[in-house]
């Protein structure tokens, strides 16, 4: 977990890969019409995220190891997910704004524009209790930083 540009996607597949698990990208789960806000710049609200968040926690229902890239920024939208669920370990994806918004700047995202990180930083619920991974540290490090908590 983590806000835009925080390596969710390139940090999550590297690890998968690395397991031989399945990674799995909340983004490709959105309904069209979050997909039409956020495109638009308005950042999402709670009820916009709520039937995404289950669609989620039932896909992990249904995989027995997976590996999930999603924002997750509060710590109401992680207990959606985990719900049920006996083995659910949170990661995040930690870095600074400036670090971050360069990074979102560079490249471009589907649907998520660069503009929306503010929002995400306000919102942000640093999680308790989660593998907290610095991404100022190349890929490959920040992976085995995981993989060294997570015991594999």
């Amino acid at each position: 977990m983590g806000v835009s540009g925080s390596g969710k996607t390139t940090i999550g597949q590297a690890l998968a890969a690395q397991l031989g698990w399945p990674y799995l990208d909340a983004d490709d789960y959105h309904p069209s019409a979050n997909v039409a806000k956020m495109a638009a710049g308005t950042p999402l609200d709670d009820a916009d995220r709520r039937p995404w968040l289950d669609k989620l926690n039932s896909i992990l229902q249904e995989e027995k190891d997976a590996i999930l890239g999603c924002s997750a920024l509060k710590e109401s939208y992680r207990q959606r997910l985990a719900a049920g669920l006996k083995d659910f370990r949170i990661v995040y994806l930690r870095g600074s704004f400036e670090l971050l918004s360069r990074r979102a700047g560079e490249r471009k995202h589907r649907f998520m524009p660069a503009s929306l990180l503010k929002s995400q930083f306000e919102a942000l619920e640093p999680p308790g209790g989660a593998i907290e991974v610095d991404v100022v540290q190349p890929v490959e490090a920040c992976v085995a930083a995981i993989r060294s908590q997570l015991g594999r």
